[in-house]
């Protein structure tokens, strides 16, 4: 007999996570010490603001675990509606925020965030509850998939405009990982790929910078000095890593050779600090996260509650593959930070907000009443 009960979270996947963030800490400041130091004084600058953001992530990851996961299904129109609002008013002049020549933040008061990291949360918890509220469609194409892709479409065109093409990208994967956990039909997902892949060459190819991005990325040595400049340099910090690295704390690459190396390069200074056991313990880490993750979602006692878990836990997946593959030259560069490691608050606050639903959903594993608790 199948029994519900209420259990302690999942150790493991919560092990997984408290590791990451706490290596994230030292890497920021490692990473950033110099930079800080040359532009505020301060050494600890970025250090101190991260080591906040955790604060708060953590206080918001042990609020979610204590909200049961089926009250947010009732929620969930009320904040994609809230994440579409705040996705169109970043795009307005004086409302959204202007750096690095993308329109990305929002301004509350002294702190700032991406709204384009709550429309990956939004379509997580949409996707749960459409697909639980579809179950005999979702195999169908008018009920089961377009749904879904017209909400996914509008969101992309809101970030898409900021621009963020990595966040757009994310979004998508999300959407279609879920449709295929869920049940949708294969043919009609490839069907998807292939209507997608003519507007995602429209949007790469239709700005300079992304087709130089794209020429960077299949040979990185043709521009040294610009747009193949923070491949090298990274390829040059993991590859002087080594096995065991440098040291933590000795890496030259973060004396303003590697661009961005406290946030979508912190992978690139964790190889060169260290070195392979380094990246390979990340790997690791990030791998027990997804095992147990997906796990949870195995045993979970319902269909929304399973979709959920499962949704969360791609989209943290998606995010370390992208942006691990944009370090190691595997993938051309999106701006996508490395999830509970790289600097920045948005990122981490909502990755913990999801952390959090998803040891919620662990502590309602369904077991087997001669059997112990799913471990």
């Amino acid at each position: 007999m199948d029994l519900v009960k209420k259990r302690a979270p999942d150790y493991w996947l919560a092990l997984a996570v408290i590791a990451l963030v706490g290596l994230g800490l030292v890497m920021v400041y490692s990473a950033s010490a110099i930079v800080a130091q040359d532009r505020f004084g301060d050494s600890s600058f970025f250090f101190k603001r991260q080591a906040l953001w955790v604060l708060l992530g953590t206080a918001a990851a042990m609020i979610a675990q204590r909200i049961h996961y089926e009250q947010l299904r009732r929620v969930t129109p009320f904040f994609v509606l809230v994440t579409l609002v705040v996705l169109t008013l970043v795009l307005i002049p004086g409302v959204g925020r202007i750096a690095g020549g993308a329109r990305r933040w929002l301004s509350i008061g002294p702190a700032s965030f991406q709204p384009a990291e709550a429309a990956k949360m939004a379509m997580a918890l949409y996707m749960a509850r459409f697909l639980t509220s579809r179950t005999a469609d979702v195999q169908g194409l008018q009920r089961g998939v377009l749904p879904p892709v017209l909400l996914a479409g509008l969101m992309l065109g809101l970030i898409l405009l900021q621009p963020d093409m990595g966040s757009a990208i994310l979004v998508g994967l999300v959407m279609a990982a879920m449709l295929f956990v869920g049940g949708a039909r294969l043919l009609h997902l490839l069907g998807l790929s292939l209507a997608g892949a003519p507007i995602l060459a429209v949007a790469v190819l239709g700005e300079e910078y992304r087709r130089r991005r794209i020429l960077a990325f299949l040979d990185p040595w043709a521009d040294p000095q610009g747009m193949g400049f923070h491949i090298i340099q990274s390829l040059l910090a993991l590859g002087s890593g080594g096995i065991f690295g440098v040291g933590l704390g000795a890496s030259r690459q973060k004396y303003f050779y590697l661009p961005e190396r406290h946030t979508d390069f912190i992978f690139a200074i964790v190889g060169e600090e260290l070195g392979l056991i380094g990246t390979a313990s990340v790997l690791l880490l990030f791998a027990l996260f997804a095992y147990r993750g997906f796990r949870i979602a195995r045993a979970a006692p319902t269909r929304y509650a399973g979709l959920l878990a499962s949704g969360i836990t791609a989209m943290v997946l998606l995010q370390a593959v992208v942006n691990i593959g944009v370090t190691t030259g595997m993938l051309p560069i999106t701006g996508v930070p490395l999830p509970f490691l790289s600097f920045g608050g948005s990122s981490l606050v909502f990755t913990m907000i999801g952390v959090g639903i998803v040891l919620n959903i662990s502590q309602y594993a369904v077991t087997r009443e001669r059997g112990n608790a799913v471990t």
